[in-house]
């Protein structure tokens, strides 16, 4: 299970990673708001585990605008806010468990543990739709106009990640991550992966969904929306 974590306290990131480290996990943090908002929205995690109070960017509005961003990622809200209105407070801006300071570490691990498990039976009977676009994530069959489509399984990734962020953008850095995780092959093998999506989404069809935004990434965009938007199509 990867998890991240949004914290400025370095004895209390320091003692998570100790104790999560010795259990499997692999951890990443973030000392700030705007930093944990980027990794938020560009790396694929299981969990995030977010403070509260956190230097330059509150953790509600890092939650608020990763959520505004495209991205379901289970949050664990962590704070010392225990009143009912900061609860409320915090589930309003999509967190989906709530632990208060002081806490022990393995009633953190379960929560996170059947978060995780949510998530992914969520996931497995999630159908995602762009358009006249589906793709069924328990069967991972990929649909188009009710059309069958070919897909190999780096290029299903590609479209399972630009499904879940459409309409928004999506940089390459975080699908390359998304394919390869920190190591990323030598070459452009992302835009050779692109083009065979490509082939199979919108080949054969007259409205082309696939965009590239220069210096951005790719988006998927459906139907008029997609022809009056302004990005470049390749």
């Amino acid at each position: 299970m990867r998890v991240l974590v949004v914290e400025d306290n370095r004895n209390l990131v320091a003692n998570l990673f100790e104790y999560f480290d010795a259990r499997g996990y692999t951890l990443d943090a973030a000392p700030d708001g705007p930093t944990g908002l980027h990794l938020a929205v560009t790396v694929d995690f299981d969990a995030i585990v977010l403070d509260w109070m956190l230097p330059r960017m509150d953790g509600r509005e890092v939650l608020s605008r990763m959520r505004e961003a495209g991205r379901d990622t289970p949050v664990i809200m962590l704070t010392a806010r225990d009143e009912l209105p900061d609860k409320i407070a915090g589930f309003r801006a999509g967190a989906d468990d709530y632990v208060t300071k002081p806490f022990h570490l393995p009633e953190l691990e379960v929560r996170l543990e059947a978060l995780v498990s949510r998530a992914r039976g969520r996931g497995r009977n999630k159908v995602l739709q762009v358009g006249d676009l589906k793709l069924d994530m328990g069967t991972l069959e990929a649909t188009r106009g009710g059309r069958s489509l070919h897909l190999y399984p780096a290029c299903r990734k590609l479209l399972e990640v630009l499904m879940q962020a459409s309409p928004a953008a999506v940089t390459r850095e975080r699908l390359e991550h998304a394919l390869w995780g920190d190591d990323p092959p030598d070459g452009d093998m992302l835009r050779s992966h692109i083009y065979e999506l490509r082939r199979s989404v919108d080949g054969p069809f007259p409205v082309k969904l696939i965009q590239t935004l220069p210096r951005v990434g790719y988006r998927i965009i459906a139907g008029e929306a997609a022809a009056g938007a302004g990005g470049a199509i390749e």
